[in-house]
């Protein structure tokens, strides 16, 4: 996706673009550069359209490709929920006039530039126009990133802005904030404004600004404990409490951290790679890196023993055996002598 954000930007505008994968905020990015680059903001109300093809049937959209543009040089067309090139059954009842389709897929309008937004995993590579398509069409996928196009996406993102930012500080951004993409964005965003004249980032600007999010303050909390740092801990779990976080939640999340390190440390065993244990427990390649890197220090034994023990703290939650708040400090204090 970022070698076409780069052509976009120099003004290097094809009249087809396909857009595919689960990672929506890179979907929506494509968007909103292309209509920064394609459109005047007076001509977004006469020459952008948007339609779900889910409710509308896909000949529509070819006939406003088709239209001459309004007080304007280019029309921008944003074609969603593209089912028809998957194997997925489609959710509504539209009947879709794909050699219409194919039609204009042979002889685009030179005034207007469609986009497919397919939020799908994977298209059908079978199907005819699946295959039309991706020969004229600009294809990029919006998978999520590794750890090192995410170190890379903070960094261009920062320098788009005129702004530099140390490696440190980026290291320092997805341990606070994690790989969501949506969050990440909202803090570069954050400490570029902040960083003003000085033009850049340094990892005390990121420690003192970036918020954390519940995910990573657990993981905090866990790796707190894994190093034996309780009052840490403790505080992270103070904070929490502070923040208005149901207990019952915090412990749901400490539960899914220790049966991530304990799957990690299970399929490494088995000979897994990082990625391919990504795949295979559906989890952030980022997530997979750190939960490696906790699950050397515990036994399988040690594991089994706290997962169990978190269970019955949540049965004691949900049958009012004891004050909530009071459970998950326990659990705390006896996994650091665990």
């Amino acid at each position: 996706m970022l070698h076409i954000w780069k052509e976009i930007n120099k003004q290097k505008i094809e009249p087809i673009y396909l857009l595919y994968g689960t990672e929506s905020f890179l979907i929506n990015e494509t968007k909103q550069l292309l209509i920064k680059n394609v459109l005047r903001e007076e001509e977004i109300d006469f020459n952008f359209s948007s339609y779900d093809l889910e409710e509308t049937p896909i000949e529509a959209a070819v006939e406003d490709a088709e239209t001459f543009p309004f007080m304007g040089e280019k029309r921008l067309i944003f074609l969603q929920n593209p089912v028809f090139l998957t194997s997925e059954k489609q959710k509504g009842k539209v009947e879709h006039n794909l050699s219409r389709l194919e039609a204009y897929l042979s002889e685009p309008s030179p005034y207007s530039v469609v986009v497919f937004a397919a939020p799908y995993e994977k298209l059908d590579e079978r199907k005819k126009i699946t295959k039309a398509l991706k020969r004229k069409a600009i294809v990029g996928e919006a998978k999520t990133l590794g750890e090192a196009d995410l170190k890379s996406w903070i960094k261009n993102r920062a320098n788009s802005n005129g702004v530099s930012i140390k490696i440190e500080a980026i290291e320092m951004m997805l341990t606070l904030a994690g790989p969501n993409l949506f969050m990440l964005a909202s803090e570069v965003d954050k400490l570029v404004m902040y960083a003003g004249e000085a033009k850049e980032i340094d990892s005390n600007m990121v420690d003192k600004l970036v918020a954390r999010s519940l995910e990573q303050n657990i993981f905090s909390l866990i790796d707190k404990i894994v190093h034996r740092n309780i009052e840490d801990a403790l505080r992270i779990y103070y904070d929490l409490l502070k923040q208005n976080e149901e207990p019952i939640k915090i412990l749901a999340l400490m539960a899914g951290q220790f049966r991530l390190i304990y799957q990690v440390k299970e399929l490494s065993r088995k000979g897994y790679g990082q990625q391919q244990m990504a795949g295979f427990l559906k989890a952030h390649p980022y997530r997979v890196k750190l939960a490696a890197g906790q699950a050397k220090y515990f036994s399988d034994e040690e594991l089994t023993k706290i997962i169990k023990m978190i269970a019955n703290a949540d049965f004691q939650m949900k049958t009012g055996g004891m004050k909530k708040e009071l459970l998950v400090e326990m659990i705390v204090l006896q996994l650091n002598r665990s």
